[in-house]
């Protein structure tokens, strides 16, 4: 099966997951550019985080449905909707990372993909 996106590009789709992280007041709102890393596995990484496994589900739900409503793409594929510790959303050459703020810092993205252009995104709340 074939993983290229077709149509809207990689920053748009990126916004718009911001949008929707915004829209559930998920915190420390991170847009990691890895379009210059070698062996990167998407063109960026969208990184959040969120207080409870209540809020954790209502991010992810946002951004599903921001991307939807927005560029009607669903996600390519999901995991962690059960552990409620991080929740991944998968659009192929975007991917959403949800945590929960205290296992954010043990899984550390930021410093495993340090070579990244990291944007970090102002709360809007």
């Amino acid at each position: 099966m074939s993983k290229k996106r077709k149509g809207v590009s990689s920053e748009k789709l990126s916004e718009v997951i911001v949008k929707g992280m915004q829209e559930k007041k998920a915190t420390d709102i991170v847009v990691m550019d890895l379009r210059k890393v070698k062996n990167a596995v998407a063109d960026f990484f969208v990184i959040c985080s969120g207080n409870s496994d209540k809020q954790l589900d209502a991010i992810a739900d946002s951004v599903d449905e921001e991307v939807y409503k927005t560029l009607k793409e669903n996600p390519w594929h999901t995991e962690g909707k059960n552990n409620k510790e991080w929740m991944l959303l998968d659009y192929i050459d975007v991917v959403a990372h949800v945590f929960r703020k205290d296992r954010r810092e043990f899984y550390s993205l930021e410093r495993l993909w340090g070579d990244a252009d990291i944007v970090e995104i102002e709360n809007n709340h």
